[in-house]
């Protein structure tokens, strides 16, 4: 008896249905939705915030167990902690449910996963590995940004 070896994959994670309604009303051609992209994280709602953060997480962990077959490749479980990566993973998930509409985009999508990967790693720097190992620090002190002058607003004008 022989067994169908690919029936072990696992299929990507939905996103939850308040982000899947949210992304059919900005799909409409004369929406009615004038909000921000759902990958644009900062500027969304604090209730689509919370429906995203579940399923980025298992996005994550999908991303791990189908392609992290390199220690550099892992998403470190600390990855909500570095403020890029929460853009960075909704901005590729998102961009995975569109290529599967499309086999030619499938490709280029694979191609954003190597450059998502370097990107990730170029940020996280020499505190990748600690993270991954679960031994998350913060920023260290020498690149504390809170050190910058405060500026007043009337300079800025």
């Amino acid at each position: 008896m022989t067994t169908n070896p690919l029936a072990r994959l696992t299929p990507f994670p939905e996103p939850p249905s308040l982000i899947a309604e949210y992304l059919a009303e900005r799909a409409v051609v004369q929406s009615v939705v004038d909000g921000p992209a759902p990958w644009d994280i900062g500027a969304l709602t604090q209730e689509l915030v919370d429906a995203m953060s579940v399923w980025l997480d298992a996005v994550c962990r999908w991303l791990n167990a189908s392609y992290a077959w390199q220690p550099h490749q892992v998403i470190p479980p600390c990855w909500t902690e570095h403020d890029h990566l929460p853009y960075e993973v909704a901005a590729f998930a998102f961009a995975r449910i569109d290529a599967y509409n499309d086999a030619g985009s499938v490709i280029v999508w694979h191609e954003q996963y190597d450059r998502f990967v370097t990107r990730m790693n170029n940020a996280l720097g020499k505190t990748a590995d600690d993270c991954r190992a679960g031994k998350h620090d913060a920023r260290p002190s020498r690149f504390a940004l809170a050190s910058w002058p405060t500026r007043v607003e009337e300079e800025l004008v």
